[in-house]
């Protein structure tokens, strides 16, 4: 009983590809928080972290997919910047606002578990829509587009996932032969 517990459902990958996650997080973050500093303004939030590690080390996960990424953020910040409005900054908002952002998040299909961690965020700081503008948006466009070509790299992974589903498409397309 107490081994179904502790089995550990990964995959084991190799090396490359743990070394390729880690060097990737690093990058996506990096170039985040060089915006910020570029732009003298607060780039990076703890949640873009969690990001990092569904996005670099399981892209196969539904959970990371381009869609999962921008709109769970996206959604969740807005929802929590609108129940901040009227809710004050205290343990039982905050945690009405988690449970609000799960709820929508899985309605709409974008879970992202990292932007659960959103409203957090939000209700500590307060800081208005333009959060929704800097950094939300730009820093999920950011981390998606390095996840991609980093997956590009080999050991190559399918990310996003529509990708591979394009890439089998294409070998399923008959070609036409030239005749000569």
């Amino acid at each position: 009983m107490v081994k179904r517990f502790i089995h550990r459902h990964q995959t084991s990958d190799d090396i490359l590809f743990w070394i390729k996650s880690g060097f990737g997080a690093a990058l996506g973050l990096g170039v985040v928080g060089l915006f910020g500093e570029l732009s003298d303004a607060p780039f990076l939030i703890a949640p873009f972290g969690a990001s990092c590690v569904l996005l670099f080390s399981v892209p196969g996960s539904p959970l990371a997919q381009p869609m999962n990424v921008l709109g769970g953020h996206m959604v969740s910040s807005a929802v929590a910047i609108a129940l901040r409005g009227f809710l004050p900054p205290e343990w039982w908002a905050i945690s009405l606002a988690v449970g609000a952002v799960i709820t929508i998040m899985a309605m709409l299909r974008i879970t992202h578990p990292p932007a659960g961690a959103d409203p957090v965020v939000i209700f500590l700081s307060d800081p208005g829509w333009s959060f929704l503008l800097v950094p939300i948006l730009p820093g999920c466009l950011v981390l998606i587009g390095i996840a991609t070509l980093v997956h590009m790299v080999p050991p190559k992974t399918a990310y996003p996932l529509v990708l591979q589903a394009i890439l089998e498409e294409d070998e399923d397309t008959p070609t036409i032969k030239e005749e000569t």
